[in-house]
């Protein structure tokens, strides 16, 4: 299938009940790819649940069978989380389920404590052990192998070591990766924190490209990664698939979300097959919604008086002094739209301020402090890659700790 922007556009403002009809199409020739068992992509947020809906009412013999799984990651809005539960409960019974995050088979040492490791190695003139050829570490257990017994009794002492057991959490993903800043373009590679350190230290990273000088500089300056969206997301939810044998997902996404998602219903249209390996038959994705957006949500939920998520109703003010609602549901401690006026962050601060502050104190404010000086130093070379004229707050060293006392805040 294939479908021009300007022809999605058209299905975008057409009537509601042209886009239920539609919708009802898509999730009937979700069903009938499947010959295992279908599954509903749940988050707790109010597109999934109007897709749950949707089926539940006009494909009740399917929905008693069909898999909703959702995904806790661990940073679920505590509205979301509560919501999520009271429905799969009330909806899904025993077909409700729940992905976390694994947890750590063998202790891990935190990354202050790789850090000491390979700095000791480098003193030591032992480094090379654990690197590739080009330069590259080999593997986080190499180089955690390396230690030497002193220093990993002193890594107990102080705590810098991840027991057996702990759930690879938000937290867990912030030490051995780093923080969701920025978006997936900017923090593209999924590598532990240590791995990157290594590479940009011993490998040549020399290049032509304007571009990748400044992503290097970005890496060099700030710990940012989107690994926590796979570890804390998708790889949960892909085990319950997986032994679930789930062969068709139910997704409630909409082109109107993204220019990434408009391009992909534009080339695959609302069902498109990939593959699993626990699968001979085809893996196939359902977006019914794809010419849907929130308004139409709004709509439906409305004139069918589906339940939704407390989150919604949460108030906060933007930058204009105006009072407004929550309008999407996700991860609180995912800052992916830094630089955005009235981002993530700056929502959280007025509805959630403990987590705010749990987020900010622990760790994401350093890093944000890094990513802004840094963005001071291309401010004069009209950066391609770093745009300061996109971010909004106060000046570029404003100082961490008096950030927590001021509004706005230094990081919004």
């Amino acid at each position: 299938m294939f479908i021009s922007f300007k022809e999605l556009s058209a299905e975008q403002k057409k009537p509601l009940d042209y886009k239920i009809n539609s919708a009802l199409n898509a999730i009937a020739e979700g069903f009938s790819a499947s010959v295992s068992r279908a599954a509903l992509a749940f988050s707790g947020g109010k597109d999934s649940t109007a897709l749950w809906h949707l089926i539940r009412e006009n494909f009740p013999a399917e929905a008693s069978k069909m898999a909703v799984i959702f995904g806790n990651t661990g940073v679920e809005y505590p509205e979301s989380l509560k919501f999520a539960r009271r429905l799969g409960r009330e909806w899904a019974g025993d077909n409700f389920y729940e992905a976390r995050p694994e947890r750590l088979t063998r202790d891990e040492l935190k990354y202050e404590a790789q850090r000491q490791v390979l700095d000791y190695l480098v003193a030591a003139g032992q480094v090379g052990k654990i690197l590739k050829a080009d330069g590259k570490l080999k593997t986080t257990r190499t180089l955690e192998k390396a230690c030497p017994p002193d220093m990993r009794e002193k890594f107990e002492r102080e705590g810098l070591i991840w027991k057996a057991g702990t759930i690879k959490s938000y937290w867990w993903c912030a030490d051995q990766y780093g923080y969701p800043i920025m978006g997936k373009a900017v923090s593209k590679l999924k590598a532990r924190r240590i791995n990157i350190d290594c590479f940009l230290r011993f490998s040549e990273t020399s290049s032509d490209s304007e571009e990748l000088k400044q992503y290097y500089d970005i890496l060099r300056s700030a710990k940012i990664s989107q690994a926590c969206c796979d570890i804390l997301k998708k790889e949960p939810q892909e085990r319950i698939q997986k032994d679930l044998k789930v062969d068709v997902i139910f997704k409630g996404l909409m082109a109107a979300e993204s220019q990434q998602r408009k391009i992909n219903f534009s080339t695959r249209g609302y069902l498109f097959k990939s593959s699993r390996k626990y699968l001979s038959t085809p893996f196939c994705h359902c977006n019914p919604l794809s010419i849907w957006n929130d308004n139409d949500i709004w709509e439906y939920i409305r004139r069918y008086d589906v339940p939704y998520s407390e989150l919604y109703e949460l108030k906060y003010k933007n930058k204009k002094d105006e009072w407004r609602t929550i309008k999407r549901n996700g991860c609180t401690g995912c800052f992916t739209d830094f630089g955005r006026d009235t981002n993530h962050m700056y929502v959280l601060r007025q509805t959630h301020p403990g987590l705010w502050r749990a987020v900010m104190k622990y760790g994401m404010a350093k890093e944000i402090q890094n990513i802004k000086i840094l963005r001071k130093d291309y401010e004069k070379s009209n950066s391609l890659l770093i745009d300061p004229s996109k971010i909004t707050g106060d000046e570029w060293d404003f100082h961490m700790n008096a950030a927590f006392e001021y509004r706005p805040c230094a990081f919004d």
